[in-house]
């Protein structure tokens, strides 16, 4: 699964059948002519492989993507949504709320972002300074009524979880993502995420 909002994308490995996360990386990308420039910011095989990368578009279509990496490995996606919705983009985790008060989380290394299409998300925490990985989650979603639910597809810490249904009380405001339920564990969640 590739995710790519305007300036972030995030590319997860998985096999949903077996219940089993395989690897991610991801980070911000930018793009001149035909090619593109990734800064990979967070990477499951280790720190070594972080820092600036090139890859060439060779084909976008209204359906497909394919792309041609510079050392000439080729791949093609399939288009599952068109990356458009009131949640659509990339969001960093900017206060959670902790014994009844809602504590803001400073900018920093160590971060907690989470990038959505249109349909699909993933969730990643990681430390860009020390190239650390925490973990990951993601699969499909849905945003409506002011309930936000996600189907766990992945989850890197756990894959007992995979196939669960999370539901939230969402509201959008402004650049700012308001949400509060229960994680998988059962456990009270009350986060605000904040658009990148």
């Amino acid at each position: 699964m590739l995710l790519i909002t305007p300036g972030y994308f995030s590319c997860a490995v998985y096999n949903e059948a077996g219940k089993s996360f395989i690897q991610t990386f991801g980070g911000a990308w930018k793009a001149n002519d035909d090619q593109v420039t990734l800064n990979i910011e967070f990477h499951t095989k280790g720190k070594e492989q972080l820092g600036p990368q090139q890859v060439a578009i060779a084909s976008l279509t209204p359906t497909k993507l394919v792309t041609v990496s510079a050392l000439g490995g080729r791949q093609e996606w399939a288009r599952v949504d068109e990356g458009k919705g009131v949640l659509s983009g990339d969001w960093r985790i900017s206060a959670r709320e902790q014994n009844g008060k809602m504590n803001p989380m400073r900018p920093g290394a160590r971060k907690t972002v989470k990038i959505l299409s249109g349909t699909r998300f993933q969730w990643v925490a990681m430390n860009t300074d020390t190239g650390e990985f925490f973990g990951t989650g993601g699969g499909s979603y849905t945003f409506k009524d002011g309930v936000y639910t996600e189907n766990i597809d992945f989850f890197s810490r756990d894959g007992s979880r995979v196939g669960a249904a999370l539901s939230f009380q969402g509201k959008v405001t402004g650049n700012d993502w308001d949400h509060r339920g229960h994680s998988s564990k059962g456990d009270p969640i009350h986060e605000v995420w904040t658009r990148q």
